[in-house]
């Protein structure tokens, strides 16, 4: 395993109910997750309606942290399913024949784009979430600086201590940010960039929500983050410019697994059943401007209405094959800048 994941198994709690390894119970399972807390009370109650006697124990961290846990337990799951983590993991995950495969009711409702392409699905998709960038306008007036309305203006020497982003090894807003910049610039040109942007980052978070709650704070001018937290901040009345860089988003899916070796099977068929239902998808609605069940979706306060045309031609096997090599790659460039663990 990478040496990245091993120290963040080491050294981060997870906040969560802790895990019981005694023999499964009847109506219970265990979820890991990497959604945001808040957005877990909405789907819960959703969830209850569909299924009252079913029972959630909520482990929930970032897609970093989450991953790693997965991985550490590999030989002796503690897991039921899994919900809401990078699609880019869980390819990760399938690739080590981790994830049991399974046909949900209603499966073939959902657009094939955000489905697992084997013959009996290995994962499904939720919703996709994309980059964007907090800016706090108070700040950048106090400073007499112009909005930053592109990647590259990020790196302008007028912006240096001035940007916080997510640590790709635990963030998989990072992740999906660093994996959109190697796709779309190539390998050369996307460390160049890189390299010129941490000239200018004061500190990498663990947490892809965190730079934007820092820019609304005015603790930070410009935090990378994601559509829905900066469109949530901003909505609340925080002084947040939202820009979308016209290079194009990274972006990744939100997807559902069981993982290989649940002893609660029938419960975890539930669960999955429901996340992939229509109801489902209208709560991930009201967060995301893009999910997977076809004609759901709908308009965002503070996201452009066609976030989808913004996102890059996103290859995720690729993301998810090389995702070791990049952390290292990315933590031996960067990680003196990191948020202490």
């Amino acid at each position: 395993m990478n040496s990245i994941f091993k120290h963040l198994m080491l050294t981060t709690t997870i906040t969560s109910i802790a895990l019981s390894c005694s023999l499964a119970t009847a109506g219970q399972i265990t979820v890991y997750t990497a959604l945001e807390a808040d957005q877990l009370v909405a789907y819960e109650a959703k969830l209850k309606q569909a299924y009252p006697d079913l029972s959630v124990k909520w482990v929930r961290d970032s897609t970093g942290v989450i991953t790693a846990r997965l991985l550490a337990e590999k030989a002796n799951p503690q897991a039921d399913v899994i919900t809401g983590l990078a699609v880019t993991s869980l390819m990760l995950m399938d690739q080590q024949n981790m994830l049991l495969p399974y046909a949900p009711k209603g499966v073939e409702k959902l657009n094939k784009l955000y489905v697992s392409p084997k013959k009996v699905p290995t994962w499904t998709g939720m919703d996709a979430w994309e980059s964007a960038v907090c800016v706090n306008t108070v700040e950048l007036n106090a400073r007499k600086l112009p909005l930053p309305t592109s990647w590259a203006d990020l790196t302008k020497p007028i912006y240096k201590g001035l940007v916080v982003m997510p640590n790709p090894a635990s963030s998989g807003t990072g992740y999906l940010d660093v994996s959109a910049w190697l796709q779309t610039l190539g390998d050369k040109k996307g460390w160049a960039y890189m390299d010129a942007l941490h000239q200018n980052i004061a500190q990498y978070t663990h947490s892809g929500s965190k730079p934007c709650k820092m820019a609304a704070q005015g603790e930070a001018v410009i935090g990378i983050s994601f559509g829905y937290r900066a469109s949530q901040l901003k909505e609340k009345g925080a002084p947040l410019e939202i820009v979308f860089p016209k290079e194009g988003l990274g972006w990744d899916l939100e997807a559902s697994a069981i993982v290989k070796g649940t002893k609660n099977l029938s419960d975890a068929q539930k669960f999955i059943d429901w996340s992939v239902s229509k109801e489902a998808n209208e709560a991930y609605a009201d967060n995301f401007a893009v999910v997977a069940y076809p004609g759901v979706a709908k308009p965002i306060k503070f996201r452009p209405a066609n976030v989808n045309t913004l996102m890059i031609k996103n290859n995720f096997e690729w993301a998810a094959k090389n995702r070791d090599q990049i952390l290292a790659e990315w933590s031996k460039r960067y990680d003196s800048k990191s948020e202490p663990k």
